[in-house]
C-alpha cells in the first residue's frame, strides 16, 4: 500500500526521471476508460464528473477513450481555477474537439440525465477532512443516482489514508493508481492500475521527497529546531562547518560545544552560532554530564565532527550515546563506538565507505543493487538509520532503502561530510529519521552540483556549498 504523501512524492520523482505528469495522467485516464468499457453496455450513457484538480484531469482523459458511448463531461467549478497544467490542458482538448461538456458554476445548474455509468473524478487523494459545499451536494446527488459509479483513484470524499471521514461517494468500482491506498483497502471492488511510474521513483531521492518541508507562515523561533554540535579539539573547522550546514538547512538555532582551547577561534568566525565551551583541549568523560543536561534543551545533537581519536574521547562519546535519550546524528570519529552500543537515543549514522567498515560493516562491492542489499542488511542488525556516503549515497533504516544520485567528484574535498551531518541534524528536528537522512543527502549533493556550476569546475571549497543549500531545498524552508 502507499499513502497519499508517498504517492505525491513518487509522482514528482517520476517527473524528475522523465515520466511527466501529463504522461501519468494519460495512462490514468486510459486505465479508467478500460475499466468502464468492461462494464458498459453498447450505447450506454456515461456522465463524467471532474473537479478542478488532477483527479478531474484523469477523468477528462478518460472521455477521449470512451467515444463509442454517449458521453457528457461536467466540470465542477470555473475552468480558470483548474490546478495543474496537465489537467487544464486535457479540459481544453475537450473544448477544442467539440466534446459534450458543461461547466457547473452553480449547483442548481447540475442535473444528471439518467446516465448508466458515472465516472467520479470530483475529488482525489488530497482531501484530509470533511467535504464542504458545493462538493457535498454533488456527492449526495451521485449517491442518489440509479447509476453504476466508477471512482477515479479514490471515491470523492474518502481520505486516502484513513478512509471515510464523513460523506463520500458510494462507488461500485474504484480504479486506483500504482498501488492500493490504505483508505480503500476494505472496498470489495478495486482495480490497481499500473500507470507507468518507474520503481526508481520510489528508490532514488528526488524533488518529491522535499514535499514534507513546506513551512506554515505563522511559526516562531525554535519551531524548526535547535541543533547542538559536539566536536572539535584536534580540528576546528569540522564542528563549525557542521553547525553552519544545520543553519542553512533551516535549524533555528545552532549550538557548538567545543573544547575551550578552540572556542574563541570558533566563535570568532561568525556570530550566527552559539558556542558552549567545555574545559580542556579534547572531549573527556568528565564533560558528559553537563553535555547531557544541555542536550535536553535541544531537538537534535550531532556528535563527532573534529573530535579526533584520543582514547578518552572515544570513552566520552560512548558514555554520551549511552546516556542520551533524544535524537542524535553520529558522524566522523564518533562512528567508531557504534558497533555493539546499547543506546536508547534515536540515531542516524553518516559514514563514508571506510567508516562504514570501521563501524563493523562489510566491504561494499561495486554493483548498486548489491551495495543496497549489504547496507540494508547491516542497518537492520545495527538498529539505526545509516547514510553511506559515496558517488551514490545509500540511505537505509533496515527495511526501506533509498539512493541519492546528486553530487559530483568535487565533493571529495574535506568538510562536505561535516556539512551533511549538520543538514541531517536540522532536518531530523522536524522529520522522521529516514526522511531526514534521504533529503539531506539529496540537498547536499545538489548544493555541490550548484557550487561546481557556479565555479566552473571541481575545485570547490566546502564553504562553497553553504549558500546553495536553501536553493537545493527548493525554497521549502
Amino acid at each position: 500500500m502507499i499513502t497519499a504523501k508517498k504517492m505525491a512524492m513518487v509522482d514528482l520523482n517520476a517527473a524528475e526521471l522523465g515520466v511527466s505528469q501529463k504522461q501519468l495522467m494519460e495512462s490514468s485516464g486510459h486505465a479508467v476508460a478500460q475499466a468502464v468499457k468492461k462494464i458498459a453496455e453498447e450505447g450506454a450513457k456515461i456522465a463524467i464528473i471532474g473537479g478542478r484538480g488532477n483527479n478531474g484531469g484523469d477523468a477528462f482523459v478518460s472521455a477521449r477513450f470512451l467515444e463509442e458511448f454517449k458521453v457528457k463531461i461536467y466540470l465542477i467549478g470555473r475552468p480558470e481555477l483548474i490546478t495543474g497544467s496537465a489537467a487544464r490542458e486535457n479540459w481544453e482538448v475537450l473544448q477544442t474537439y467539440g466534446y459534450d461538456t458543461q461547466v457547473i458554476r452553480d449547483i442548481s445548474e447540475f442535473k444528471l440525465e439518467d446516465p448508466d455509468i458515472i465516472v467520479d473524478g470530483l475529488l482525489g487523494t488530497g482531501i484530509t477532512g470533511p467535504v464542504r459545499e458545493p462538493d457535498r451536494s454533488i456527492i449526495e446527488m451521485l449517491n442518489e443516482a440509479d447509476s453504476t459509479v466508477v471512482s477515479v483513484d479514490v471515491p470523492s470524499g474518502i481520505d486516502a489514508d484513513k478512509g471515510s471521514v464523513g460523506i463520500s461517494v458510494d462507488a461500485d468500482l474504484i480504479v486506483t493508481f500504482h498501488d492500493l491506498k490504505p483508505g480503500i483497502k476494505e472496498h470489495e471492488n478495486v482495480i490497481i492500475a499500473d500507470i507507468g511510474i518507474p520503481k526508481a521513483a520510489s528508490i532514488f531521492v528526488g524533488p518529491g521527497d522535499l514535499l514534507p518541508l513546506k513551512r506554515p507562515k505563522e511559526k516562531h523561533k525554535g519551531d524548526f529546531g535547535r541543533v547542538m554540535v559536539i566536536g572539535g579539539g584536534p580540528y576546528t573547522g569540522a564542528p563549525l562547518l557542521c553547525s553552519l550546514g544545520a543553519l542553512r538547512a533551516g535549524a533555528d538555532l545552532a549550538y557548538v560545544a567545543v573544547p575551550s582551547s578552540i572556542s574563541d577561534e570558533v566563535q570568532g568566525y561568525t556570530p550566527d552560532i552559539i558556542v558552549e565551551p567545555f574545559d580542556g583541549e579534547v572531549l573527556l568523560p568528565e564533560h558528559i554530564d553537563k553535555l547531557i543536561e544541555k542536550s535536553r534543551e535541544m531537538d537534535v545533537v550531532v556528535i563527532g565532527p573534529g573530535l579526533g581519536n584520543d582514547g578518552k574521547t572515544k570513552t566520552a562519546i560512548k558514555l554520551f550515546l549511552e546516556k542520551c535519550d533524544g535524537k542524535v546524528v553520529v558522524d566522523a570519529d564518533a562512528l567508531k563506538v557504534i558497533q555493539g552500543l546499547e543506546a536508547s537515543a534515536e540515531i542516524i549514522c553518516t559514514p563514508h565507505a571506510g567508516e562504514f567498515i570501521e563501524m563493523g560493516g562489510p566491504d561494499l562491492v561495486d554493483g548498486l543493487s548489491e551495495r543496497m542489499e549489504i547496507v540494508e542488511k547491516f542497518t537492520e542488525e545495527l538498529g539505526h538509520v545509516v547514510v553511506v556516503k559515496g558517488d551514490r549515497d545509500i540511505i537505509s533504516n533496515g527495511k526501506d532503502t533509498r539512493v541519492n544520485r546528486t553530487g559530483n567528484p568535487g565533493m571529495t574535498v574535506g568538510g562536505t561530510g561535516d556539512i551533511l551531518a549538520g543538514v541531517v541534524g536540522a532536518l531530523f528536528c522536524t522529520q522522521e529519521s529516514l526522511t531526514a537522512a534521504a533529503i539531506a543527502a539529496y540537498v547536499v549533493g545538489k548544493s555541490g552540483d550548484l557550487a561546481v556550476e557556479e565555479k566552473g569546475g571541481y575545485g570547490i571549497l566546502p564553504t562553497d556549498l553553504l549558500p546553495h543549500i536553501p536553493t537545493a531545498l527548493g525554497g521549502k524552508i
